[in-house]
């Protein structure tokens, strides 16, 4: 009965260690499984939230020129009567006589006309006070009549064509004509070339610094850019008394010059 008892126990006791060891090599296993995710995980982040302390800054400057296909220019039609409606129907046939000679003699399409303001404004003469004796009287405004304004932005594709249509505008006595303006239709490629020669410049730059200095460029740190634009030609006109003999104003275009300014600035060592 004892030796019985005896063997028992130490079955019993062999099985205990068994679960105790797997129990551990189970632990041991999460333990280095753990480890090693958050190794991995801190060499992930190793530099990324480092802030860099030796650096140069160089610039570049890249220029494309082209010649403008777009003219635009704006005018603007304006009658007064003491009867706004009159003034408005005034304004309108004025401004269609204009939209008539764009559309059907310059052939000048749809999306190309756009209004830019439409006005209706009262206008008041103002009187002073009159005194008699001792009697005043006070100053008041009285309404004298309203102004109504239509002003419309024209673009011009066929930009050999401008003068024309700016000299035959003329002759129809309109108020106010300005802005005339010559631009580039598709100027996003050009502004992208620029940018390419004002980055290969300053990277050109930062390489023959570097080789100055006796550094080494390890990554580009921070890129701004400063974008010149062409300058538009700007002639403003005002109209006056119809012209005897319509005359085409000679209007050079030349050419527009797109200038891309860029700082590139690298983490050296």
């Amino acid at each position: 009965m004892d030796e019985n008892k005896i063997g028992g126990g130490t079955s019993v006791d062999h099985s205990r260690v068994k679960k105790a060891l797997a129990l551990f090599l189970v632990i041991v296993s999460i333990f280095f499984v753990i480890k090693t995710v958050n190794e991995v995980k801190k060499g992930e982040l190793i530099g990324s939230g480092t802030t860099a302390t030796n650096l140069i800054s160089v610039t570049g400057t890249g220029d494309v020129s082209a010649v403008p296909d777009i003219a635009t220019f704006s005018l603007t039609v304006t009658n007064s009567n003491k009867w706004a409606t009159l003034a408005q129907d005034a304004t309108t046939e004025k401004m269609n006589s204009v939209l008539k000679v764009l559309k059907d003699t310059y052939k000048i399409d749809d999306r190309d006309i756009k209004t830019t303001g439409y006005d209706i404004q009262p206008n008041y003469d103002y009187i002073q006070s009159v005194c008699s004796g001792i009697q005043c009287r006070p100053s008041s405004q009285v309404l004298r009549d309203y102004s109504v304004s239509q002003s419309i932005t024209v673009k011009v594709r066929d930009t050999a064509k401008a003068g024309d249509i700016i000299a035959a505008v003329g002759q129809l006595n309109v108020n106010y004509l300005s802005g005339l303006t010559f631009s580039i239709d598709n100027q996003d490629a050009l502004n992208e070339q620029a940018r390419k020669k004002a980055i290969d410049q300053a990277k050109s730059k930062a390489e023959v610094l570097a080789g100055d200095l006796g550094v080494k460029l390890v990554r580009i740190v921070n890129f701004s850019e400063n974008g010149n634009y062409p300058i538009a030609y700007d002639r403003g006109m005002m109209a006056s008394a119809p012209m005897v003999e319509k005359v085409a104003p000679e209007i050079p275009k030349g050419e527009n010059k797109i200038t891309s300014n860029v700082t590139i600035t690298y983490e050296i060592r």
